[in-house]
C-alpha cells in the first residue's frame, strides 16, 4: 500500500511539478568548512589558467613554433584553458559564499560546454597522433597530408561530430521532468548528475549518454593505439639510434599526457557505476580533478619535456631576471652621478 501511494505521489508530482531551481551539494562532508575548500582549488585553477596562458602565449608569438606540432599543442592548451572557466569560478564562488543554486537552462548551458569542451581532449590527441604517425612512418609526404588547411579540415569536422553528440543528450536531459528532489550531488552541472533526479524512465536518456562516450572517446582512442602501434614499429625497424631516440621522446610525452586524461576519464567513468560503494565527497572529487587536473598539468609536461618550449620558456625567465639587474644597476649608477 505504501509502494502504491509513493507511486501515485510521484505520477501526480511529474505531471504537475518539475524543479526549475537545483543547488549543488559541493562537498557535504565538508559544509562547514566549506570555504577551506576554496584554498586547494583556487590554487589549481589559477596553474591552469597560469600554465595554459605561458604555453599559449609562447607558441602564438615564436616563428620558431608555427609548425602543426606546436599548433596542435596550443590548441590543447586553449582547451586546458577553457575547461576550468566553465565551472570552476561558479564552483568556487559556491565555497567562499554559499551561491549553489543553478537554473535549469544554467545547468543545461553549463552541461553542454563542460562536456563540449572536454570532449575535445581525446579528439586532439587524436589529431596528435596521426601528426606523428605521418611525420615517422610517411616523412616524405608530411607538409602534404599535415598543414594548417588539413588542421583546419579537422577542426571543423571535430566541433560538427562533437556538438551534435552533445547537442543530442543536452536537449534530451532538458526534456525530463525532475521532481523528486534539486540537490544535485556534485560541483557542477554533469549529463549523469542532473539525469538521475528525473523522477520519469531515463533509459533513452543513459543510452545517449554511452552512445556519446563511445563516439567521442573510444573510437578516439582505438584510433591513437593504432597509430602509435604503427609508430612504434616504423621507430624500430627502420630508425637510426638517435632518430630513435627522439621519436620515442616526442611520442612519449604524448603518451603521458594521453595515460593522464584517460585514467583519470575512466575513474570518473567507473566512480557513477559504483556510486553507493564509495562515499558523496569521494565521488564529487574524482568528477572534479577529472575535469581540473589534465588542465594543470599537461602545459607543465609539455613545457618540460618539449625543448624547443623549455628552452625558450628559461630565455625569457634569464631574459626578465637580467633586464631587472640591468634596470637596478642604472638606478644605482644614476644616484651616486
Amino acid at each position: 500500500m505504501e509502494n502504491i501511494c509513493r507511486i501515485m505521489m510521484q505520477d501526480l508530482q511529474k505531471h504537475n511539478f518539475s524543479y526549475n531551481i537545483f543547488i549543488f551539494s559541493g562537498f557535504p562532508g565538508f559544509l562547514e568548512k566549506r570555504q577551506l575548500l576554496f584554498i586547494p582549488f583556487s590554487l589549481l585553477f589559477i596553474l591552469a589558467v597560469g600554465a595554459n596562458s605561458v604555453i599559449i602565449h609562447m607558441i602564438r608569438t615564436e616563428h620558431t613554433l608555427q609548425s602543426p606540432m606546436y599548433i596542435l599543442i596550443g590548441t590543447i592548451a586553449v582547451i586546458d584553458l577553457v575547461i576550468p572557466m566553465t565551472f570552476a569560478p561558479k564552483m568556487l564562488l559556491g565555497f567562499l559564499f554559499d551561491w549553489n543554486e543553478i537554473s535549469l537552462v544554467g545547468c543545461l548551458v553549463q552541461m553542454f560546454f563542460v562536456h563540449l569542451t572536454s570532449s575535445f581532449q581525446s579528439t586532439i590527441l587524436l589529431v596528435m597522433a596521426l601528426d606523428r604517425y605521418v611525420a615517422i612512418c610517411n616523412p616524405l609526404r608530411y607538409n602534404d597530408y599535415i598543414n594548417n588547411s588539413t588542421l583546419m579540415k579537422m577542426f571543423v569536422a571535430v566541433v560538427i561530430r562533437n556538438s551534435i553528440f552533445i547537442i543530442i543528450f543536452t536537449v534530451a536531459a532538458g526534456y525530463l521532468t525532475f521532481c523528486m528532489s534539486n540537490v544535485i550531488e556534485n560541483c557542477y552541472c554533469d549529463h549523469m548528475s542532473l539525469v538521475s533526479l528525473a523522477c520519469e524512465n531515463t533509459l533513452k536518456n543513459n543510452i545517449m549518454g554511452l552512445v556519446a562516450i563511445i563516439f567521442l572517446t573510444v573510437v578516439d582512442l582505438l584510433f591513437i593505439f593504432f597509430s602509435y602501434i604503427n609508430i612504434f614499429h616504423a621507430v624500430l625497424r627502420t630508425a637510426s639510434g638517435k632518430a630513435r631516440q627522439k621519436a620515442i621522446h616526442t611520442c612519449s610525452t604524448h603518451l603521458i599526457v594521453i595515460l593522464m586524461s584517460y585514467l583519470l576519464a575512466l575513474c570518473s567513468f567507473l566512480a557513477y557505476r559504483v556510486k553507493n560503494s564509495i562515499s558523496t565527497d569521494a565521488h564529487i572529487l574524482v568528477n572534479v580533478l577529472y575535469l581540473i587536473l589534465p588542465s594543470c598539468f599537461n602545459p607543465v609536461i609539455y613545457g618540460v619535456r618539449t625543448k624547443e618550449i623549455r628552452e625558450l620558456i628559461l630565455q625569457k625567465i634569464k631574459g626578465g631576471k637580467m633586464s631587472s639587474i640591468s634596470t637596478i644597476a642604472q638606478e644605482v649608477t644614476t644616484e651616486k652621478k
